[in-house]
C-alpha cells in the first residue's frame, strides 16, 4: 500500500496543505507560477508551509550559496539560478497514466512552468508504464524538433531516458494482437530516433525535492 502524502501548495488557487493529489492539482493545474510539493508527514508538510517555498520548492530557490549569501535577484526580481538543480522553466514535462501494467496506457507533455497541455495521446488498449513513457519522450522530441525548439524535456522515468539513449527498447510485453497498437507506435518511435537528430536536453525530474512531475496523472 502507498505511504499517504501531504501535498503543500505554496503558490495556487487557494495555498494550503492537501491530501490528495486531486486536490493539490485542482489548485494548482494551469495556475501562472504555482508552487507545490509533496510531503512524507502532515508534521513535514506544516513545517515546509510555514517556511516558505523558498526553502523547499526546487533545490537554489532562496537557498544560502556557499559563502552564505543569498541567491541574487534579476532585473525582474525573478530568483536566478545558481545551481545546475534549478529547474529548467523552459521545457516540457511529460508522463504516463496506465490501468494496470500491462493495462490501457495514455501520456501527455505539458509546459512545465503553466501545465498547460501541449499534446496528449492514448488511451491505447494495451501497453506498458515504461513503454507509453518511451513514447512521451520521443512525441516531446518529435513535436520540438517539428517547431524548432531546443527546449528540455523532463521526465521521471530512468528506464526511457536509457532507452532513447540507446535507441532501443527492453520490454517482456509480447508481440500479439492485444498489442499490436502500442507496437506500432514504437516502432515508429524507434524510427524516429534513427533518422533524426536533436539538441534537446532530456533530464530526469527529480521528484523528491520537486515534488510529483507536472504532467503527472495523479493515480497514486
Amino acid at each position: 500500500m502507498a505511504k499517504k502524502k501531504y501535498y503543500v501548495v505554496w503558490v495556487g488557487r487557494k495555498p494550503g496543505i492537501y491530501s490528495s493529489w486531486s486536490d493539490c492539482q485542482a489548485q494548482t493545474n494551469h495556475f501562472d507560477q504555482a508552487k507545490f510539493k509533496s510531503f512524507e508527514s502532515l508534521e513535514l508538510a506544516e513545517k515546509a508551509y510555514r517556511e516558505g517555498w523558498q526553502h523547499h520548492w526546487g533545490k537554489g530557490n532562496a537557498q544560502k550559496t556557499a559563502k552564505g549569501q543569498s541567491n541574487r535577484k534579476t532585473s525582474s526580481g525573478k530568483l536566478s539560478a545558481l545551481t545546475s538543480n534549478e529547474i529548467d522553466f523552459n521545457s516540457i514535462s511529460v508522463d504516463v497514466g496506465t490501468r494496470g501494467n500491462p493495462g490501457p496506457v495514455e501520456y501527455q507533455g505539458v509546459d512545465t512552468e503553466t501545465g498547460e497541455v501541449i499534446f496528449s495521446y492514448g488511451p491505447i488498449s494495451k501497453g506498458t508504464n515504461n513503454l507509453g513513457e518511451f513514447l512521451a519522450i520521443v512525441h516531446a522530441l518529435a513535436y520540438l524538433n517539428q517547431i524548432g525548439s531546443n527546449k528540455t524535456v523532463y521526465t521521471d522515468s530512468r528506464n526511457a531516458m536509457k532507452w532513447i539513449r540507446e535507441k532501443a527498447v527492453s520490454t517482456t510485453l509480447k508481440r500479439d494482437e492485444s498489442t499490436a497498437e502500442i507496437w506500432d507506435l514504437i516502432d515508429r518511435a524507434l524510427d524516429w530516433l534513427h533518422h533524426h537528430s536533436y539538441e534537446n536536453k532530456i533530464l530526469k525530474w527529480d521528484t523528491k525535492n520537486w515534488g510529483e512531475i507536472k504532467a503527472d496523472y495523479g493515480r497514486k
